[in-house]
């Protein structure tokens, strides 16, 4: 099973986005977003509920518990 922080730096990088170009979506800065995609801070549900929007795929497969997107 894959780890969150592997899926949502997979997501931006299948949509060609930085990490300051996600930052700025979640309303925080690059090196907080850094620290979400190297698994050293947790993120915050607001911000996976952000994700989940923005990218039109569900918490479940964020979270790497489903394979399916939707």
């Amino acid at each position: 099973m894959q780890s969150y922080w592997e899926i949502i730096r997979e997501l931006r990088e299948d949509h060609d986005l930085t990490q300051a170009d996600v930052a700025a979506v979640l309303g925080t800065t690059q090196q907080v977003y850094s620290r979400y995609e190297k698994g050293i801070n947790e993120m915050p549900i607001r911000h996976l509920i952000t994700l989940c929007q923005y990218y039109h795929v569900s918490a479940d497969y964020i979270l790497g518990l489903s394979k399916k997107m939707k």
